[in-house]
C-alpha cells in the first residue's frame, strides 16, 4: 500500500480567488497556502514535493506549515477504501489531500467526509438548457415487437397488438435479455403459417420467459478515513480536530528540527496499532 503523494482534491463551494485570501495567516503559511491554491487537482501535496517546488522552506518547515493550515481549516488528509478489482484480495486505499481556499471548521469537514456536503450551482450553471422537440420515444419492448414484422413477415403486429404485448416483452428485458436476443427468440422455429400473430407471440412470451437473475448482495460503500496531517495516523474526524491527532496537536519538534522522543514513541505505537487492525481486517 504505497503513499502516492496525497494528490490534491479541491473541496466544493469555495469562494472565488482574492488577493487577501490568506492575509490572516502567518507569512510562512500564507506563502505556502498561495502556492497550494494554485496547484491543479491530483498534484502531489506531500512535504517533500512542496519543499522542492519553492525556494524558501525545507521539508520540516513545510510539514509544520501544513499542520497549521490544517488547524486553520484549509486542508484535510483522507484515505479512502476502494473495492478490489476482480481477482484481487485484501484491502486497497487511495490517499488525497482535500484543499479549501475558504477556511472550514471541524464540523464542516466531518460532514464533507460523510458525504453530506454537495456542490451548489451558480445561476449560469443552473439555467435550464432547452431541449429539442422530439417525438416521445417508445419503450424498448414496444420497439422490439414493432420490428418483428421486418424480421419475419409472419409475425407482423399492429400498433394495438404491440401496446397489449409490451408488458410481457418488458419482463424479458428486465431479466437481462437484449432486444436483439428477444427478437430472434420470438422469430425462431415458426410454423409454416401463423394464423394469429398476436396470440402466437403472447404464448411464446409467456411460455419461454427466462428465470429472474439471481439477486446479489449489494457491495458495501467505500469507507473513508481522515488522516493526521503530520504523522498520517488515520482516525475519525472528531478525533482529529484541526486535522491533527492528539500526539501531534500543539507539539512541534525540538530545536534542531527533529521530533522529540516522547512524541515519536506515541506516534509509532499508534501506527503499529492501526497497522495491526488493518492486517486483521485483510485476513477476514
Amino acid at each position: 500500500m504505497a503513499k502516492p503523494g496525497y494528490g490534491k482534491r479541491s473541496a466544493p463551494d469555495q469562494s472565488p480567488p482574492r488577493r487577501d485570501d490568506f492575509d490572516r495567516l502567518p507569512p510562512r503559511e500564507a506563502y505556502l497556502a498561495s502556492l497550494l491554491d494554485r496547484l491543479c487537482d491530483n498534484a502531489a501535496m506531500d512535504a517533500k514535493t512542496i519543499a522542492k517546488a519553492q525556494p524558501l522552506y525545507g521539508q520540516q518547515a513545510v510539514r509544520s506549515a501544513l499542520n497549521e493550515l490544517g488547524r486553520a481549516g484549509h486542508l484535510r488528509r483522507v484515505r479512502r477504501r476502494i473495492q478490489p478489482e476482480q481477482g484481487d484480495t485484501g484491502m486497497r486505499w487511495v490517499f488525497h489531500t482535500y484543499w479549501s481556499r475558504t477556511a472550514r471548521d471541524d464540523e464542516w469537514w466531518a460532514r464533507f467526509l460523510a458525504g453530506d456536503v454537495t456542490s451548489s450551482q451558480t445561476p449560469a450553471e443552473a439555467a435550464p438548457v432547452p431541449e429539442p422537440r422530439t417525438a416521445p420515444a417508445q419503450p424498448a419492448a414496444y420497439v422490439v415487437l414493432a420490428g418483428l414484422g421486418l424480421r419475419e413477415p409472419r409475425l407482423a403486429l399492429s400498433s394495438a397488438d404491440c401496446t397489449a404485448l409490451e408488458p410481457l416483452a418488458a419482463d424479458w428485458l428486465a431479466r437481462g435479455v437484449t432486444p436483439d436476443q428477444l427478437s430472434r427468440i420470438l422469430a425462431a422455429g415458426l410454423p409454416e403459417r401463423v394464423h394469429a400473430p398476436r396470440a402466437f407471440v403472447r404464448r411464446r412470451l409467456m411460455d419461454k420467459l427466462p428465470p429472474a437473475p439471481a439477486v446479489t448482495a449489494p457491495s458495501r460503500a467505500p469507507r473513508a478515513l481522515m488522516e493526521c496531517t503530520d504523522c498520517g495516523v488515520p482516525g475519525r474526524p472528531e478525533a482529529l480536530p484541526g486535522g491533527l491527532c492528539r500526539a501531534c496537536d500543539g507539539r512541534e519538534g525540538s530545536a534542531d528540527g527533529e521530533p522529540n522522543e516522547t512524541r515519536t514513541r506515541v506516534v509509532q505505537a499508534r501506527v503499529a496499532e492501526v497497522r495491526a487492525a488493518m492486517h486483521a481486517l485483510q485476513g477476514t
